[in-house]
């Protein structure tokens, strides 16, 4: 028989969150789970991915928040760049007609995205609400998109939070094949270029996994991001040289 986790704390709106160390843990159903209710306004948002915390939760349910322990996370310098995902990059940086924009096209991208599970997930958790909320977080400029583009066609992309320079992947979609590997391969170029260590997955998955991404104590990551959350903004603009610093980089590291 499973432990019983301690009580799950409902929040009233604008109260603040209980300490991450209070999240389930990994022997219960939920591991992670921390809180419920309060509500997905910007101030709260930003309150909580500043501590390690972020909302998933799925129609019908309360607002859950969750920080799990480990955190799964992509250290930037050990992404990952494949042989057959380097010659695709190649291809892309030579096309005229391809391109990588930022934050052209957000409310698409998030579309998109709530119309692609997770992988090992039926449905979405990127119900309406979610999508309503993160638009405001864009509009707040902590929100941002990282988009392939083809032809004039947006094929694929992801969207994260940014709070200075602490990074959160959120969620990524494809249309054609590998452009939303392109999209997080131009966000490992771009944190690259900027000094910006390291990107929160949030949780474990193989395909995280393969490119590099791995777990790390939930303590680390949070001392990560409250010291990452102090420096300054990069300015959120793709710029074609980002592509030879990855290659570069990647080619000395194999």
């Amino acid at each position: 028989m499973r432990p019983r986790p301690l009580p799950l704390p409902w929040l009233e709106p604008g109260e603040a969150f209980p300490p991450v160390s209070q999240a389930w843990g990994g022997e219960t159903e939920a591991p992670g789970l921390l809180a419920a209710g309060g509500q997905l306004d910007v101030p709260t948002l930003c309150r909580a991915y500043g501590h390690g915390i972020f909302p998933w939760f799925s129609t019908g349910q309360p607002i859950l928040w969750w920080s799990p322990d480990p955190r799964m996370v992509l250290e930037v310098a050990q992404f990952r760049l494949h042989r057959s995902l380097r010659k695709t990059l190649r291809r892309f940086e030579l096309s005229p007609g391809c391109e990588v924009r930022f934050d052209s096209a957000f409310e698409q991208v998030i579309q998109a995205c709530a119309g692609s599970p997770r992988e090992g997930q039926d449905g979405t958790w990127i119900v309406p609400p979610m999508v309503q909320a993160y638009i405001a977080l864009h509009r707040a400029g902590y929100a941002h998109s990282v988009e392939t583009w083809i032809d004039g066609q947006l094929v694929g992309g992801l969207y994260c939070v940014a709070l200075g320079r602490a990074v959160f992947g959120e969620s990524m979609y494809a249309r054609v094949s590998d452009a939303s590997k392109i999209a997080l391969a131009a966000l490992v170029a771009f944190c690259r270029h900027h000094g910006i260590a390291m990107i929160d997955c949030q949780q474990n998955t193989r395909h995280l996994a393969s490119l590099g991404a791995h777990e790390i104590p939930r303590s680390a990551f949070v001392r990560h991001i409250e010291a990452a959350q102090t420096q300054a903004d990069p300015r959120w603009r793709f710029e074609p040289l980002y592509w030879h610093d990855l290659m570069t980089a990647s080619a000395e590291s194999t």
